[in-house]
């Protein structure tokens, strides 16, 4: 059994995280945030302010960081950026500053990032040996990635885990593409060529967990399944799931009129990324085709 410490945990993806990890037998303990003072004797963290707290009988084996401003909720405004980029420097920093202080560093650190590192990949498949990309998510990523290099220097074991799209109805892109589809109101978003990198919610746990117990699983890992596919393929396997049609087009000038740069980066754009060194690593995969992970996510098996 490991003590887990886990920001962000009551999101989706660390909601799922704590479920799992705490029936392996874990402990789990989540890290609040708080927007004034932390509570003596809590352990909280306030990362605009820079304070993390973390009790002296809390000593985390793993440290999963997760938190930071949802960039997919909101068309992004120079104020939404901003957020964007601040929480996400700010609370890297403030843990990093929080862990590098105690006396007895955790073995691992698993950090949240994202596929938005490589930008519009158009057609080339890219893996963790590929540099960042253009746009905003890539800078986001650029800057955000090193502030961890310190933790890597005192010998903790840091995994930079780069998210594809998570699929889960609970949350994030499924959950608002959902009440459409059932309808008969899907289809491809532009042209429907550009590439889709996924990943079901119950294997995105199953990939923190392998990563927990792999020494050798270091660096940017791509937390994305092998079966990428064009937006057009994900929109028609999304209509079979839910045994509707899909065939009605959301045209790129639309996209762009309702939500801008973010509907530019996150929809228009083509993310063709693979999982290298989680299959090198002799990872196997639960749900390696789209087919599969929406039935699985669904509850169709």
């Amino acid at each position: 059994m490991k003590t887990v410490l886990v920001t962000g945990a009551s999101g989706l993806v660390g909601g799922a995280l704590t479920q799992g990890l705490q029936a392996d037998g874990h402990r789990v303990v989540p890290l609040p945030r708080f927007g004034g003072e932390v509570p003596a004797g809590v352990a909280g963290w306030n990362p605009a302010a820079g304070v993390c707290v973390l009790p002296a009988d809390l000593n985390p084996q793993v440290v999963i960081h997760l938190a930071g401003e949802n960039a997919g909720s909101l068309r992004w405004t120079a104020a939404k950026k901003r957020r964007i980029v601040q929480s996400r420097v700010d609370g890297a920093r403030t843990l990093v500053a929080a862990l590098l202080a105690r006396p007895q560093p955790p073995e691992l650190v698993l950090m949240a990032s994202a596929v938005g590192w490589y930008g519009d990949t158009g057609d080339r498949p890219a893996d963790e040996e590929d540099g960042p990309g253009e746009g905003f998510l890539a800078d986001v990523c650029r800057q955000v990635e090193p502030l961890a290099a310190p933790l890597t220097q005192a010998g903790v074991r840091v995994v930079q885990a780069r998210f594809g799209v998570v699929l889960s109805p609970r949350g994030g892109a499924l959950q608002r593409l959902l009440p459409s589809f059932r309808l008969g109101l899907g289809g491809p978003v532009g042209s429907g060529r550009q590439w889709f990198s996924w990943v079901a919610l119950p294997e995105l746990v199953q990939m923190v967990r392998f990563a927990m117990h792999t020494p050798a699983l270091a660096g940017p890992v791509n937390f994305v399944a092998p079966g990428a596919v064009p937006y057009r393929d994900f929109a028609a396997a999304l209509g079979r799931a839910v045994h509707r049609p899909a065939r009605l087009p959301l045209p790129a000038p639309v996209v762009r009129a309702l939500f801008g740069e973010m509907g530019e980066q996150m929809l228009l754009a083509s993310s063709r990324v693979v999982p290298g060194r989680l299959s090198q690593a002799g990872y196997r995969f639960c749900h390696p085709t789209i087919d599969a992970a929406l039935a699985a996510v669904l509850g169709e098996r």
